[in-house]
């Protein structure tokens, strides 16, 4: 959903500017619970202020809850029916290449020079080979942020 939103709050609507946007998913990221209604509720508030994040909050879970609720009533009925399984499989490799996607062209623009680049790739390490926790991830790199700001200011 990430994609399809940034698509429609940036270019379609041109709710927000790409940076606001950039803004808005780094927030998003960082609180808990699914980035997604996150990021609506943040763009709803921007723009109608509390009542445009209960409607843009709204607008994201009533759809998704109704279609599930609609899958268990169908899935009870067809119970282990391989085509069914197969469509699944199909869907989440399609919702995996979306994710995939989102973050590449998140990262080209936010990215920028060598030392964007080895923070990102750096914490992307610490997650998957490490296991460590997102909340130290995000805190590290912006530790590490800061450091480079303290060192260019020193002249170093």
């Amino acid at each position: 959903m990430l994609p399809l939103i940034q698509r429609i709050v940036t270019e379609d609507k041109k709710w927000l500017t790409e940076e606001e946007m950039i803004d808005c998913i780094a927030v998003c990221q960082a609180l808990p619970g699914v980035i997604s209604i996150n990021t609506a509720t943040y763009v709803g508030k921007m723009k109608k202020g509390i009542w445009g994040a209960v409607f843009a909050s709204l607008g994201i879970i009533l759809p998704s809850f109704i279609i599930i609720i609609i899958v268990i009533l169908c899935l009870s009925a067809v119970g282990e029916n391989p085509y069914i399984a197969g469509a699944f499989t199909g869907v989440k490799a399609a919702s995996c290449a979306l994710i995939l996607y989102s973050a590449f062209k998140l990262g080209r623009q936010t990215l920028k020079g060598k030392f964007a680049w080895i923070v990102a790739a750096l914490c992307f390490g610490a997650i998957v080979f490490f296991k460590i926790t997102v909340v130290w991830v995000v805190i590290a790199g912006a530790l590490a942020g800061i450091i480079r700001i303290k060192v260019l200011e020193r002249g170093g």
